[in-house]
């Protein structure tokens, strides 16, 4: 899993951590039951503490785009479908808005100015 950080991204690192493996997913890199690296490794390899990508595990599990399994690590959960992809790409759109300089709000209300 290559995954990259921005430095200059005002958004902490959790955040940027899970957008990361969120666009991974839905970019077709991880699909339903694939396993991910351990959290040591992923956090190796960004040059961050360990602790910061369990956080964005933990924010990826809650939302229903990852599983946990005692003794089989972390893996794309099977329902990655539906909502769940909705709502991966819901958020990097408002990412990208952001980055653009728009705000949630605006963002809202140029979804409702389409037909």
């Amino acid at each position: 899993m290559l995954l990259t950080l921005d430095l200059n991204d005002p958004r902490p690192l959790h955040e940027q951590v899970a957008a990361a493996i969120r666009r991974s997913i839905a970019e077709g890199s991880y699909g339903p039951g694939d396993r991910l690296p351990p959290a040591r490794d992923l956090a190796d390899a960004l040059g961050i503490n360990a602790n910061t990508v369990l956080r964005a595990l933990r924010e990826l599990r809650e939302e229903g785009v990852l599983e946990f399994r005692r003794g089989r690590g972390v893996s794309v959960a099977s329902a990655v479908e539906g909502r769940v992809r909705l709502v991966m790409r819901a958020r990097e759109l408002l990412d990208e808005a952001r980055r653009h300089g728009y705000s949630r709000d605006e963002l809202i209300d140029l979804l409702k100015e389409l037909p």
